[in-house]
């Protein structure tokens, strides 16, 4: 079983405005967040996964929990909060890109604190964190409490999918994510990440910066320029998009978060040792098969992530 840690939400996504009634707006309300993608993805991509988040009593958050299960996702590790479910408020560019605005202050996804943290037993071989649940309050301390207990145990994977919306303050990101860098097995970065939490520098540096601390490998996704992947044997290896009618991008990320997950549990590789073993072909492999499973949500509209036998 793979671990999934963080917020789960609902994403409103406006519909076409009418200017024949500029007082009404419709929205299309889709379950979401990026931990919550993540979970969805691993299982639909045949990967046992549990979500470690706080879900709300009201109406919204018994949907999540009902979407949650109805994909087989575990429960064992989810928390019932009297708080409301977060909303992201989604509007979509002319070529799909997303633009959020966030109503979670208070709300019942960051409620959980470290005497909520799970004892886990052996069949958690891996834990992904990522998004804003790393530095919103309280849960952003206790999941870097979690991953400090649990790094060298089982495989750690990080993905920053930085959000200035709920937390604007760049500088608490970056202070963060270095507090992560260390903990982590794995890390799955955007390029639009790398800008906000480093302008200007050369993302190759980045990387090998992070191959220097415990870090296994760094995959770096470029939307329709592709993605590469970086590893202390291997070097950089990268491969282009794979073509696709984008509907929009909503997701894509944690498509390829998944999918990197569920190839290495498929290959029997999900741990340290697992990483340290992959060839140059492997790798190719693994990317090219993220690559495509990623593609195949952007040809949809909101995060709705690929089964198995679509790839």
């Amino acid at each position: 079983m793979y671990l999934v840690c963080g917020e789960a939400l609902f994403d409103f996504f406006a519909q076409a405005d009418s200017r024949e009634q500029a007082n009404r707006v419709d929205f299309k309300a889709i379950a979401g967040g990026s931990p919550f993608n993540v979970a969805v993805g691993l299982r639909r991509l045949g990967v046992e996964a549990g979500l470690f988040a706080g879900l709300s009593t009201d109406y919204l958050g018994r949907r999540l929990k009902r979407v949650l299960m109805d994909e087989g996702v575990s429960e064992q590790f989810l928390l019932d909060v009297d708080a409301p479910t977060t909303l992201a408020m989604v509007a979509l560019d002319t070529s799909g890109s997303p633009a959020y605005s966030f109503r979670g202050e208070g709300c019942a996804d960051r409620q959980l604190h470290a005497h909520h943290l799970p004892e886990l037993g052996p069949q958690v071989r891996g834990i992904h964190v990522g998004s804003f649940s790393l530095v919103v309050q309280p849960i952003a301390d206790t999941l870097l409490a979690l991953v400090q207990r649990e790094s060298g145990r089982r495989l750690i994977s990080l993905d920053p999918n930085v959000r200035l919306n709920p937390q604007p303050d760049i500088q608490l990101w970056r202070d963060r994510i270095n507090q992560l860098i260390p903990y982590a097995d794995l890390i799955k970065v955007s390029d639009e990440d790398l800008e906000l939490l480093y302008p200007g520098q050369d993302p190759e540096q980045i990387a090998q910066s992070w191959l220097k601390q415990r870090c296994q490998l760094v995959f770096l996704t470029r939307g329709a320029d592709g993605a590469s992947v970086f590893s202390r044997a291997h070097g950089q290896h990268a491969i282009a998009a794979t073509p696709v009618r984008v509907a929009d991008t909503v997701g894509a990320g944690d498509t390829f978060q998944a999918a990197v997950i569920a190839w290495l549990t498929e290959h029997n590789l999900d741990s340290v040792a697992g990483l340290q073993q992959l060839s140059q072909t492997q790798l190719h492999d693994l990317l090219d098969f993220a690559s495509r499973a990623a593609a195949l949500t952007c040809s949809k509209t909101g995060p709705d992530l690929p089964y198995r036998a679509d790839l």
